[in-house]
């Protein structure tokens, strides 16, 4: 059984995920049997691929890396064509994210799912605005649609809840979702300034050139969304999603948590309620007795409030290139192991 894998979008994520395949294949096929050939790859700056007995992705590793298109095994057939046309068993939906329509991301995953393709997807925008109708669609054509790198990258936060944790009743969900400002928030207790430490943030790269989704809360709003419509089956949108960022937090907020031995932290919560669940994003004081607040830096956490094991919480890194690249990973290994369970009973996968 070996699977056939498209990715959409070479960028740092696709890189990562392709260096992970080559660096580890012989260890994947020995340790879980793991088999595949990346037969498409669709970008937009570097062009598309389709070669079905496999590309040479290490040459175009090379390309992407000296900045340089495609030059082996193109195709003039856009995203939407190649994704129809190519025989890939799934697809790695990898492009830049838009909350605010889930384009062109959503249009891919469809696209793929319709065609009886598998998808894993590290992208906010399709899991955050259109969930539970993409998972519908992916039950009705027997095909999976995995979403665990769009909630604190490499972490196995969804895996976790839907996995090892399976049998507790999550009636809470509270956490650090978004690197960029935990590392802000940590050099500002320090004592820089609100505006030097974005600087800084942005020559790191943990900012982009307009951070608005990162200070104003809009990506933990997402990674909530997702969270509570996966792990506490809300139904909710992410407009319904409460959203404050730390833009407003001063020098003089910074002082008073200190005098009560607390720190400031971003927090996304899920709280169950009776009948009904709630979601929101905001700057709270944090206990320093509290397992989040000892989480500096860019690193991320969770802590799912359950009914048999009481507060678990999960440490861990919320973005970079093989982080990310993990996520998907892990994933496709998901889709490997079912696909391998249902071969052997002679059901179709």
């Amino acid at each position: 059984m070996k699977h056939k894998i498209g990715i959409i979008g070479f960028g740092t994520v696709g890189r990562g995920l392709t260096e992970i395949l080559i660096n580890k294949r012989d260890y994947l096929r020995r340790k879980y049997g793991y088999k595949f050939d990346i037969i498409a790859v669709a970008d937009f700056k570097f062009g598309n691929v389709y070669n079905p007995k496999g590309l040479d992705v290490q040459h175009m590793l090379d390309m992407a890396q000296a900045g340089k298109k495609f030059t082996r095994d193109l195709v003039d057939w856009d995203n939407t064509r190649l994704i129809r046309k190519a025989n890939a068993t799934v697809w790695c939906e990898l492009t830049f994210t838009d909350l605010q329509t889930g384009g062109p991301a959503i249009e891919h995953v469809i696209t793929a799912l319709e065609a009886g393709k598998h998808v894993v997807t590290s992208n906010k925008g399709p899991a955050a605005l259109h969930y539970p109708r993409l998972k519908k669609l992916a039950d009705k054509r027997g095909v999976e649609f995995m979403i665990e790198g769009t909630v604190v990258a490499g972490t196995p936060v969804i895996n976790l809840a839907t996995g090892p944790m399976a049998g507790c009743t999550i009636n809470g969900i509270r956490g650090i979702l978004n690197g960029t400002t935990n590392y802000m928030l940590t050099e500002m207790e320090k004592g820089m300034a609100y505006k030097d430490v974005l600087k800084i943030a942005q020559e790191k790269g943990y900012a982009e050139a307009d951070p608005t989704g990162d200070v104003e809360g809009f990506d933990a709003r997402a990674k909530v969304t997702i969270l509570a419509n996966i792990v506490m089956d809300a139904g909710i949108g992410i407009e319904e999603v409460s959203c404050e960022g730390i833009t407003k937090i001063t020098p003089a907020d910074i002082e008073q948590a200190r005098k009560q031995n607390k720190r400031w932290k971003l927090i996304g919560s899920v709280v169950r309620r009776g009948d009904r669940v709630e979601a929101f994003v905001k700057p709270e004081m944090i206990d320093l007795s509290h397992p989040l607040a000892g989480v500096m830096g860019a690193t991320n956490a969770l802590t799912f409030a359950t009914d048999l094991l009481g507060d678990v919480t999960i440490v861990g890194p919320g973005a970079g290139k093989t982080e990310t690249g993990f996520a998907i990973l892990t994933d496709l290994l998901a889709i490997h192991r079912k696909r391998a369970q249902h071969k052997k009973s002679g059901r179709k996968a």
